[in-house]
């Protein structure tokens, strides 16, 4: 289920901005449940080769005068994964959850590729919509979902304007090679020149 956005309408969420950094400079991204495009858009914005998944058809349809986005109509939830086979350098989900797919989503990310996750929090039927626990994730869930990336960074709360509950996540699939206890991976959890 897509969600209305948050924050100013066509804006990048925050946690994607505060991650950017580690996004590749030339590559491709996956947007799953990209909606109206809010980070579609901004991906491809980076130079990236941006390919956005969602059912809904008019979404998708107001996509279509941004040049070099590939735009993929399918509901996930009730079809086949409509990509097979293909690996991404980094994958965005963002307000939306169907626990089934996340075998999908994870076998998209290729070796070396940034997960940038965030969706509703239990609680968030206290305030707000979505209000049913599948769409809901537990305490902890997320990093759950996660086993078997390397976690950059986690956040499990509640904020303000507006009002909601959230789980975030921001890991990295490892490289062959990556786990040499001498010559650990660098993430910089800082844009570069960042105090």
């Amino acid at each position: 289920m897509t969600t209305p956005l948050h924050g100013p309408v066509g804006q990048p969420s925050p946690w994607l901005l505060r991650w950017a950094h580690l996004l590749p400079r030339q590559g491709s991204a996956l947007d799953l449940a990209c909606g109206r495009g809010r980070h579609l858009r901004w991906l491809a914005g980076q130079g990236l080769q941006a390919t956005g998944v969602d059912r809904d058809a008019q979404a998708l349809a107001g996509l279509q005068p941004v040049a070099g986005l590939e735009l993929v109509l399918a509901d996930v939830e009730a079809d086949p994964w409509p990509l097979p086979g293909r690996t991404f350098d980094a994958v965005l989900v963002f307000n939306y959850l169907w626990r089934p797919l996340w075998p999908q989503i994870l076998a998209a990310l290729a070796p070396g590729g940034l997960l940038i996750c965030e969706t509703f929090a239990l609680g968030q039927q206290t305030v707000g919509r979505p209000s049913r626990p599948d769409f809901l994730l537990q305490a902890g869930e997320l990093l759950m979902r996660c086993q078997g990336l390397r976690v950059l960074a986690y956040e499990d709360g509640f904020e303000l304007g507006p009002e909601r509950f959230v789980q975030r996540v921001v890991a990295v699939r490892p490289r062959p090679g990556d786990s040499a206890p001498d010559q650990p991976p660098r993430y910089a959890l800082q844009p570069t020149g960042t105090p």
